[in-house]
């Protein structure tokens, strides 16, 4: 077993690669949290394995926290979108098996 802990920062406007898929591991548990001042709307958007992003899940106002959990979550690549206008620091945990 493994855990991976590290953070990135997402340029306004920008996509990148948060999470990348393993090789040769099997995901059990991954988070993401978005690292900004709670009075204010950073909205980000998180896509599983789709990197132009036409289908996403929304970071946003008080939510700016996604986690998964269980040996059927997304093996895949986990992207995102810095639709904010300020940059942002995500921190992500995961642990493989």
């Amino acid at each position: 077993m493994a855990q991976r802990v590290f953070s990135v920062t997402v340029l306004a406007g920008h996509r990148t690669i948060l999470i990348e898929k393993p090789q040769g591991s099997t995901r059990i548990f991954f988070s993401i949290r978005v690292l900004a001042d709670d009075t204010k709307w950073a909205m980000s958007k998180i896509s599983f394995g789709d990197p132009f992003l036409y289908t996403y899940y929304v970071l946003d106002g008080p939510a700016k926290y996604f986690e998964a959990k269980g040996e059927g979550i997304f093996q895949g690549d986990v992207w995102v979108r810095n639709a904010s206008d300020v940059n942002l620091l995500y921190t992500m945990n995961e642990i493989l098996i």
